[in-house]
């Protein structure tokens, strides 16, 4: 429990830090601002509940697959999230909902695909990033266009084979999506660490930071989060004992060190900041100046990808800690983690709108790449 509310409580504190160096607020900050004291008010929400049961939750929410382990009222068993979703069981009405859930997903999985797809070609024009950067930028979109080609196909055929009755394809889908999705959110949760540590070496490094975070080097660190990866959905799809512990241990480290991460960083900044502030000169290093800026933009835009998905797990993270202390399952609750895991796959659609809205030159090159491709399909 203390541990949560240390977690929540760092990007307040973190806020605080910003806003005590900064004499002028833009609306980015006032964003950020609002985003962390919900965090903050989204522990006072989960303090009733042990931390213990909380991490659980969002292991299994992740895998989306909640296997119920109490008894009705009447002393019948319960059945499985799995069985109660690929039965006749569910309500007319919440059929009728699978059917719009299904074409919201459909929608979701269009526009991420395509969307992503631009973000890679772009990515591969633009030459002003870092490669290494350049490199973890490719990975998330690359996980976020598996989402549109793989996750959410499967998702929403698992909820129109509920409407239409076909229970053996509503089991395979059911597998399928759940073992899909927790690979891409693992692979997803560790890019953004790695992003997260790329970030704060390149302000500890200093101009040695090109000379040691290599393109070479971080090509075997992405291959390495990619093998963790696929071993860890693997031992999930096989039902290994080992699969929950992945969850619950690099879940928690990919958030921990990203927020260190991040935390480290600022508090760097704010001292550089007071250090440059009792060193006034009349000629101040313009190149320097230029660079921290740049720098600085890169950061608000990791981070700004990192809140969102964030804020788009929560959702199911909440429907996961209901699952856990509920004693039966209802078809309204497995609807409700439905609707939480469109929330999550969401994330993937909007990443490329952040990644245009928050780097200039990714911007530029998905300008270009659109009119190449509407003007001169051909070239």
């Amino acid at each position: 429990v203390q541990l949560f509310f240390i977690v929540c409580s760092v990007p307040y504190g973190v806020m605080e830090i910003v806003t005590s160096y900064n004499k002028t607020y833009s609306s980015h900050v006032a964003i950020f601002w609002e985003i962390a004291a919900s965090i903050v008010y989204f522990n006072s929400t989960t303090n009733p509940l042990n931390y213990s049961y909380i991490r659980y939750s969002i292991s299994l929410a992740c895998k989306l697959m909640m296997a119920a382990t109490n008894s009705t009222e009447d002393g019948t068993q319960m059945k499985t999230f799995e069985e109660l979703v690929c039965s006749s069981s569910l309500e007319g009405e919440l059929r009728q909902y699978s059917l719009r859930l299904s074409a919201v997903i459909i929608f979701f999985s269009l526009t991420a695909f395509l969307g992503n797809a631009l973000i890679v070609v772009a990515l591969h024009k633009v030459v002003s990033l870092h490669p290494p950067s350049k490199l973890l930028y490719r990975c998330l979109a690359t996980s976020d266009l598996l989402v549109g080609l793989i996750g959410q196909p499967l998702t929403a055929t698992l909820w129109m084979s509920v409407v239409f009755e076909q229970w053996r394809l509503c089991r395979f889908a059911w597998v399928a999506a759940s073992i899909s999705g927790y690979g891409l959110s693992f692979i997803s949760l560790l890019t953004l660490a790695a992003m997260s540590v790329d970030r704060l070496l390149a302000l500890l490094l200093g101009l040695r930071y090109r000379q040691i975070v290599t393109l070479k080097r971080t090509y075997i660190i992405v291959v390495a989060l990619w093998i963790v990866t696929v071993v860890a959905t693997l031992c999930e799809a096989l039902g290994s004992h080992i699969a929950p512990w992945f969850g619950r241990i690099v879940i928690p480290c990919c958030l921990l060190i990203s927020i260190a991460s991040y935390a480290k960083i600022f508090r760097v900044l704010s001292h550089r900041q007071a250090q440059v502030q009792h060193h006034v000169q009349l000629q101040p290093s313009q190149p320097n100046a230029l660079n921290m800026a740049r720098y600085k933009k890169a950061v608000y835009s990791a981070l700004w990808v990192q809140f969102v998905l964030l804020a788009c797990y929560v959702p199911v993270s909440l429907v996961g800690i209901v699952m856990a202390h509920r004693k039966g399952n209802s078809s309204h609750l497995v609807f409700a983690l439905g609707i939480a895991n469109t929330l999550v796959y969401f994330n993937s659609t909007l990443n490329p709108f952040l990644y245009c809205w928050k780097i200039s030159e990714v911007r530029r090159a998905v300008k270009q790449t659109i009119r190449q491709a509407l003007c001169c399909p051909g070239g």
